[in-house]
């Protein structure tokens, strides 16, 4: 049976269909008559639209048809809504101009949809492309947040004079002012957020079919939260009912975000399939992906800490400018604004707070949730603070890290966050231990006689874990005896599957392979709203676990029937019902047992005893850690090596201590690849991608990381029945300063005290030169 299975490492449930070839991604699917699609886009970042001929494409052997904005428009398809709008409290209305799946009157980035193609073969589809002849009237462009404010920057939108989507305002400017103005130490800087690709594994994919007796469509995806994207395409986009639209994933081959929105393919497909009666596909190129697929960060701020004469914290003020790209992405606007504005104080306390936000339009590809969505920036900023603090003030930065950090809970912060739990100062001790830091100096002399600088990098991270505040389960009980988990959070890689099996598994004390899991599919899933925000566990595993106490609670009554006895004088425990007579002998009886008699309807039931519940209003959660890393640097080539990386870090209760293992090593190679390699570049004049293909967008890979060691504590939560704490999100949340204050502590002998990510070897040489006598 399964008792304890509760917090053991078992070995995913889904690693066998992976290891061995068996799942099936949306690309490995071809339905019949199926089309192919390809999209036309623009190779200018900004350009006005004159005329599009089509004739001579559509005039090839093989192609179906040839489509513009106009088809679209015309035929009542409304533009991508922004979700964000809604929820984000701007300072005045956001301006969100109208984002159509095909360009109208402008492109405004390089890789901006303008036509597309359909055809019987692929490559017939992708040379019909070629024979499209577009009009281009080349404009200014501008890549840059900082630049595209400036007097005289080129404007994308007539709707947003100057650039500006949005200005965000969130604490007490005046009393932020008046206790920087008494600091005795006041510390500037300005930082940079650099921005990145998401570039999962899988790049993204859709098949679009259409049912004519129903009148009803269905998108087949490689996606994340398919309710959500339901929900736009069906009331913005194509004005039907939600039920005449169906969206369903298969595995996913990871997703960080990116795969969680409505993009305008989603739209052409849909559209297609519609319009011509047969299913439609489409599957990225990797050249594609980096240049319509959403990017993540892109954060310039200027951010200044106030501390008194005992190095005590006063205040923070942070100004951002959040490029958001040339159009609004669903749920962009939110991350600079109310995502980082949870995290801002990190795991500080901090009496007075202001940071303001303002979205700007560039020429770029927009901006939208990558792992963290905003609490990384966020507590890149505050983290990048302490290190200058104790720099400036002489102190050392651990010890200035423990002089500050929250210690009391419940603790409400300057911007009205709870954090109900906690053991911050107990991370940083036993990480700073388990790192000997106080070898470190020895470690340094020997690096320096090799002729590398080596440092030493200690951080901390604060996530703010939840998400959207809603979501459900259900359990449904089958004939055959096993037992449907059904959720509306959705995996592409973090071992869903295993975890909720494991929770059923002892709730109801039944073996793990009694359990399926079913996700992405608005058929067969009620409600959800995706896994993103480190929220699974949280909020779908609540929902679970309601819903088998809704369960068992129906179970009760005809187990009692059965057993001939009171319902009070029942027992549950190891997958059965059991009850003590009068003469004392026990009589059992199992569950499954009382499923079937609850779902005969010419026995005690025929209601069943399956059960749906939804868990709305949740605490958010907070995960945290302090994390040490030491890298060695070569004087002269620049290359910087990350010779060792730990963690201390808390994420409450434990499922399955393996899969956070694995959520936060993955997160932990994307932080490190943010602060040591990867960089999405534009050329700031022409605002050209320049970083399109892995030729030049530079990922992490094996050899260049070392191994992690990884140390639990444990503060459970009460935001939750299970007591967890989210882990998917922290390991990017922590890497790029514990990096970059490595990096930073290694070129301290020169005199470097600041530097951008990220620290890539032509950087570091430049700065290692430029600092050498």
């Amino acid at each position: 049976m399964a008792d304890g299975i509760l917090g053991q490492s078992i070995p995913r449930r889904e690693d066998e269909r992976f290891l061995t070839g068996a799942a099936k991604y949306t690309a490995d699917f071809k339905r019949e008559g199926q089309l192919h699609c390809a999209v036309l886009r623009s190779p200018h970042a900004h350009a006005a639209l004159g005329a599009i001929d089509t004739s001579a494409a559509a005039e090839l052997p093989g192609v179906v048809g040839v489509y513009t904005a106009t088809d679209l428009i015309d035929d009542g398809i409304g533009p991508l809504p922004c979700a964000a709008s809604t929820v984000v409290q701007t300072v005045a209305p956001m301006n969100v101009p109208p984002r159509h799946a095909l360009a109208v009157g402008r492109v405004r980035h390089v890789g901006d949809p303008v036509a597309f193609v359909v055809a019987m073969e692929h490559n017939t589809a992708l040379d019909a492309l070629d024979l499209i002849e577009v009009d281009y009237q080349d404009l200014a462009a501008v890549a840059n947040g900082r630049a595209a404010l400036a007097p005289g920057a080129p404007e994308l939108w007539a709707e947003a004079p100057g650039n500006r989507a949005f200005r965000f305002e969130k604490g007490d400017s005046a009393a932020v002012e008046a206790a920087l103005a008494g600091s005795a130490h006041v510390v500037t800087l300005e930082i940079a957020n650099n921005r990145v690709s998401p570039a999962p594994t899988e790049p993204r994919a859709a098949i679009a079919s259409y049912d004519e007796a129903s009148d009803s469509l269905h998108l087949f995806l490689t996606g994340q939260g398919v309710h959500g994207i339901r929900g736009q395409l069906a009331s913005a986009i194509f004005k039907v009912d939600t039920d005449k639209l169906r969206v369903s994933a298969p595995d996913v081959g990871g997703g960080f975000g990116l795969k969680n929105f409505v993009y305008p393919e989603w739209v052409m497909l849909l559209w297609a399939a519609r319009k011509l009666r047969q299913p439609v596909g489409w599957v990225a190129t990797r050249n594609e992906d980096f240049m319509s697929s959403i990017q993540g960060r892109d954060v310039q701020a200027t951010a200044r800490l106030g501390l008194d004469g005992d190095g005590r914290i006063l205040a923070l003020g942070a100004e951002l400018t959040a490029n958001m790209g040339a159009y609004l992405s669903s749920f962009g606007p939110g991350i600079s604004t109310n995502s980082a504005a949870t995290a801002i104080s990190g795991i500080y306390n901090i009496p007075h707070i202001f940071m303001g936000s303002t979205g700007v339009f560039t020429n770029t590809v927009p901006i939208d949730a990558y792992r963290g969505a905003g609490k990384p920036e966020a507590n890149y900023i505050v983290e990048r603070l302490i290190e200058a603090a104790a720099q400036q003030t002489g102190r050392d930065p651990v010890e200035l890290r423990l002089l500050n950090a929250i210690s009391n809970f419940p603790h409400t912060t300057p911007l009205g966050i709870e954090i109900d739990t906690g053991d911050f100062k107990g991370n940083i001790e036993q990480a700073v231990t388990a790192a000997d830091r106080a070898g470190f100096e020895g470690r340094r002399v020997a690096s320096a006689k090799a002729g590398r600088l080596r440092g030493m990098g200690v951080a901390c991270f604060l996530e703010t874990a939840r998400g959207a505040n809603a979501e459900g389960a259900e359990v449904n009980f089958r004939a055959d005896g096993g037992i449907d988990l059904r959720l509306g959070t959705e995996s592409n890689g973090q071992g869903h599957e295993t975890a909720f099996s494991q929770i059923a598994a002892e709730t109801f004390g039944l073996p793990l392979e009694t359990f399926r899991y079913i996700q992405a599919d608005t058929q067969l899933t009620r409600a959800g709203n995706g896994h993103g925000g480190a929220r699974s566990m949280h909020m779908g595993g609540s929902a679970l676990v309601a819903a088998m106490a809704a369960a068992l609670a129906k179970a009760r009554p005809v187990a009692a029937q059965m057993l001939q006895a009171n319902e009070a004088d029942l027992e549950f425990s190891k997958g059965e019902f059991r009850a003590t007579s009068i003469g004392g002998t026990a009589q059992s009886v199992p569950l499954l047992d009382v499923a079937a008699a609850a779902r005969d309807p010419n026995g005690l039931g025929g209601a069943g005893l399956d059960s749906y519940e939804r868990r709305e209003d949740a605490p958010i959660t907070f995960p945290s850690g302090c994390h040490v890393a030491e890298v060695e640097i070569d004087r002269e080539t620049g290359a910087a090596a990350l010779v060792s990386y730990l963690m201390v870090d808390d994420y409450g209760r434990r499922i399955n201590p393996r899969l956070i293992e694995g959520q936060v090593h993955g997160g932990i190679a994307q932080g490190i690849g943010q602060a040591l390699l990867e960089n999405v570049t534009y050329d700031p004049d022409t605002a050209q991608l320049l970083s399109g293909t892995w030729l030049d967008y530079t990922m992490p890979h094996a050899a260049q990381l070392p191994s992690f060691d990884l140390y639990f504590r444990e503060t459970p939560t009460a935001a939750n029945p299970l007591g967890v704490k989210g882990s998917g999100q922290a390991g990017c949340m922590a890497a790029p300063q514990t990096i970059m204050a490595a990096v930073l502590d290694a070129l301290k002998p020169l005199g470097i005290t600041d530097m951008d990510m990220p620290a890539t070897p032509e950087r570091l040489w430049r700065a290692i030169k430029a600092a050498s006598p």
